[in-house]
């Protein structure tokens, strides 16, 4: 049985008239992979992502998680399944310790302090006082506690926008290493949208390029880089290649 399972998603957005964002969207996953989905800005990748996680919702196609369309999933127990975080982290009203206790409230089960000091840690947040208000952390402390706070559910699926976008070399390499090592602890499939091509080359498994408003490439990281099937992804490759391309792509 498959982990997920995408069937044939087409979204489409209003503008002054309507854009395809993406159509005919299929893929499947069967075994925990850290998956980077690249491409040009406006192909839809963050919203595809919010699609997955039972956020929006697809003019057409399926959703398959173990087997059972999302339809016959209650949204809260999906979301504990297949969790998303946002590039722009929401903050719950209060501490930040009680941002980190939310999923011990939602599941009434014991808060694992333990577990959660080790994340901070790992993150670079073992400093952070956890009765500061969490709005007035700064944005790359937010991104970070969002994640720690998606991790501490346990989701087979964590779904990453951009998590990394607004943090230093130190704290994004932190954030990929803590990653990577929950991946092969956890069994955790990561399904990680970024426009810097050289995390998804050193981080991921596998690669979904979209482009063309569609998923034009889906390929083991290391063919993705070294022998792109198309001539759309060689460019894009190539243009990642270049400082000045790597500037234009962000």
């Amino acid at each position: 049985m498959s982990i997920l399972r995408i069937h044939q998603l087409r979204k489409h957005i209003q503008q002054k008239e309507q854009r395809v964002l993406f159509d005919d969207f299929s893929v499947e996953i069967n075994e925990p992979e850290i998956i980077s989905v690249v491409g040009a800005s406006g192909q839809g990748k963050s919203t595809l992502l919010r699609i997955i996680g039972m956020l929006d919702t697809p003019d057409k196609g399926t959703l398959t998680y173990r087997g059972k369309l999302s339809n016959e999933w209650q949204p809260p127990m999906w979301r504990s399944k297949v969790s998303y975080v946002a590039q722009q982290a929401v903050m719950l009203p209060g501490s930040v310790e009680d941002n980190l206790r939310t999923v011990s409230r939602l599941q009434k089960q014991p808060f694992d302090r333990e577990l959660t000091k080790q994340l901070l840690e790992a993150v670079q947040l073992e400093s952070l006082d956890w009765s500061k208000r969490a709005e007035d952390l700064s944005g790359g402390e937010k991104q970070r506690v969002a994640l720690v706070r998606s991790m501490l559910l346990r989701p087979e699926i964590l779904l990453v926008d951009e998590i990394t976008a607004s943090l230093d070399v130190r704290s994004k390499q932190a954030v990929e290493e803590l990653l990577f090592d929950w991946h092969s602890r956890e069994g955790t499939t990561f399904i990680w949208v970024t426009h810097d091509l050289e995390q998804a080359r050193h981080t991921s498994s596998h690669v979904w390029f979209m482009a063309e408003n569609r998923l034009y490439e889906n390929s083991q990281t290391s063919a993705f880089f070294e022998r792109p099937e198309t001539d759309l992804a060689r460019k894009f490759v190539q243009v990642s290649q270049d400082p000045v391309g790597i500037g234009e792509h962000r």
